[in-house]
């Protein structure tokens, strides 16, 4: 018995060495790039790239920084705290700008505002010569890159305060302090951690843009890459930049996970009680959260539709068609793939929870922290090496991987299969011992216990992760970008290439297709957070 349970948790702990090795090959190369320095190039890039990417990354990040972080925490506190005319509805309808990419918003805030957009354009033929500021610019993608993203911080901020709720305020009243001190001195500070968090994430999130910085024609880490890679014809060029960028990233996820263990020391306890507003108090409340929900979903959605009735006869052809088959195509092998990867990854982990297989799964699903066009480069690099080996040893003629659909599949999974193991992992968690047991007195054949018990507590949190991976490869832009083959476009691509000859009314259609398909995972996160 104890040599099956020994020869069971060798092979265990194989697989998800073999799992994570995989996932972690496109940054061990990336970083190896090192080794390979390309002196002429890297003074080009250190006198007249380097220093306009930093300036302007540090520049976004501490904007989104100050908006999403003040937006997020106020509507979280306004929505937790208060009762106003329209709070429930604004509680789920100020998530919604996750479902719109931030490249889409980009677009089309430039098609609205830029001098030949559709504000400025009517504003002269009113005879108006009022300026509006450039929205090329860095504080343009600084604002819509928090409107895209404060929702991370307002859910973890609003869980927190839930969880605070009326002791703050009551503490605070006992010390003398206002709503409004009680608000800056007791409920933010136990908050922090939630809102340092949420923050952290849009780190991230702003540091892997590339579509929205594409669209602003800033240049950014991601950008840089890109142009590296397809602008200077220099894989190793781009590998040395996406070193760079990993580093930060993965000292910003260092931070991410110190601040989610102080997450959980907030006690939970506290009455639901909300405050009632009147007057002017509920007038502001109900403008203010109007103003940022029209902002970051109503107008954008308002103008994509428009754009789409005006132009649905052109662009809804045969191509159209071609391009959600690709994407179809690529987002469901991704997830069918990443669901079965993750599912057995999960059950080996159910079985064998030592800790060095839980480091091997969470090493296995550090790719969602890295940026797309790092992976793209990754990924990219080692099996160009494989086609040029084959070439060499006169196997194949000509590139076979290189070209081929399979590049775009690995970092795809690589990326998104955190996305995929979260839910199975927890629906895995809800089947209990004594259900296990019962299985087995049920049946001795396997595949029975699987289809009569395993396979009906599992399955939601399977159907989860195939949704949601789905949507996801549906919105990402860089990985299908620069690893797809000449002419196999997807949505995305097809946003891309219409932006960036200033179409903006022709990637409408794609654009409103994947935003309603990214819907979905809200409207499962709502629902989610109702339950809870």
């Amino acid at each position: 018995m104890k040599a099956n349970i020994s020869k069971g948790s060798v092979l265990a702990k194989s697989v998800l060495a073999l799992v994570s090795l995989f996932m972690l090959i496109p940054v061990i190369i990336v970083m190896r790039s090192w080794l390979e320095p390309m002196a002429d190039i890297w003074s080009h890039l250190a006198e007249f790239v380097l220093p306009q990417v930093i300036k302007n990354t540090i520049l976004i990040l501490a904007l989104v920084t100050v908006l999403a972080g003040s937006l997020g925490t106020y509507l979280a506190w306004l929505t937790s705290m208060y009762r106003f005319t329209g709070q429930r509805f604004f509680v789920w309808a100020l998530m919604l700008p996750f479902a719109i990419p931030a490249y889409v918003l980009a677009f089309v805030s430039v098609g609205l505002l830029d001098y030949s957009g559709f504000i400025q354009t009517s504003l002269r033929d009113m005879g108006l010569s009022w300026s509006i500021p450039n929205i090329r610019s860095v504080w343009g993608a600084g604002l819509i890159l928090s409107l895209v993203f404060y929702p991370y911080v307002y859910l973890l901020a609003r869980q927190a305060f839930l969880s605070q709720g009326q002791r703050a305020l009551e503490a605070g009243q006992m010390l003398g302090l206002t709503r409004n001190k009680s608000f800056f001195k007791v409920a933010l500070p136990q908050a922090m951690p939630w809102v340092v968090g949420g923050l952290l994430l849009t780190w991230m999130e702003t540091l892997a843009d590339f579509g929205a910085v594409s669209v602003f024609n800033l240049d950014t880490f991601t950008t840089a890459i890109y142009k590296s890679w397809f602008g200077f014809f220099s894989l190793t060029t781009a590998a040395q930049l996406a070193a760079l960028l990993i580093v930060t990233v993965f000292i910003i996820l260092l931070l991410e996970r110190y601040w989610q263990k102080k997450r959980s020391y907030l006690p939970s306890a506290g009455s639901r009680q909300r405050e009632k507003l009147t007057g002017l108090r509920n007038l502001w409340a109900v403008v203010f959260c109007s103003f940022i929900f029209i902002l970051a979903f109503g107008l954008p959605m308002t103008q994509l539709l428009i754009w789409v009735v005006k132009n649905y006869h052109i662009d809804l052809d045969a191509r159209y068609w071609g391009f959600v088959k690709n994407t179809v195509l690529i987002a469901g092998t991704t997830a069918t793939a990443i669901a079965a990867v993750a599912l057995l990854v999960a059950w080996l982990l159910r079985h064998y929870p030592s800790r060095s297989n839980q480091l091997l799964v969470s090493m296995a699903n550090l790719g969602y922290a890295v940026p797309g066009t790092v992976l793209a480069v990754g990924v990219f690099i080692p099996i160009a090496w494989l086609d040029n080996l084959l070439i060499a040893q006169n196997i194949t003629s000509a590139q076979v991987f290189s070209g081929s659909v399979i590049v775009m599949l690995l970092a795809l999974a690589t990326r998104f299969m955190t996305v995929g193991f979260q839910p199975i992992d927890r629906q895995l968690n809800r089947l209990t011992p004594s259900q296990e047991q019962a299985a087995q007195l049920l049946t001795t054949n396997r595949w029975q216990r699987w289809r009569k018990v395993y396979l009906p507590v599992i399955s939601p949190g399977v159907f989860t992760a195939l949704i949601m991976v789905f949507v996801e490869v549906t919105k990402e832009m860089p990985i299908t970008l620069m690893t797809r083959r000449q002419g196999w476009d997807t949505l995305a691509v097809r946003v891309f290439e219409m932006t960036s000859e200033g179409m903006y009314e022709r990637a409408a259609l794609p654009s409103l297709t994947i935003v309603l398909v990214g819907l979905i995972p809200v409207i499962l996160l709502i629902t989610q957070s109702d339950k809870s």
